[in-house]
């Protein structure tokens, strides 16, 4: 199972993408209240964004984002049955995708 949901709507010449991605997002500098151990950083580090195949956005995230980050793009154009893929990859090396086609 994915770890990002995304969810589209189409206006007049642009589609909106709006994306839930489930990470623990750890900057490195929180305590494990139980241990008063460091907890090791973890964080999503890159973020892509493509429209039928073509790159449409790269961004580089850093480890000040919250949680489960919520992050929302405003594309020029979007037709039903165009596909959309979200990729991220984390610090740690792990990664993940998924894709969605446009109603």
């Amino acid at each position: 199972m994915s770890s990002i949901k995304i969810r589209t709507k189409r206006f007049e010449g642009k589609t909106q993408i709006r994306t839930l991605i489930t990470h623990p997002m750890e900057t490195g500098r929180s305590k494990d209240p139980k241990t008063n151990q460091p907890i090791p950083a973890h964080f999503i580090r890159e973020l892509k964004l493509s429209h039928n195949g073509k790159a449409v956005m790269n961004c580089q995230v850093g480890m000040s984002i919250s949680k489960d980050p919520y992050f929302a793009f405003m594309l020029k154009g979007g037709e039903p049955g165009d596909q959309i893929k979200i990729e991220w990859v984390d610090n740690l090396g792990n990664k993940d995708s998924e894709e969605h086609v446009l109603k």
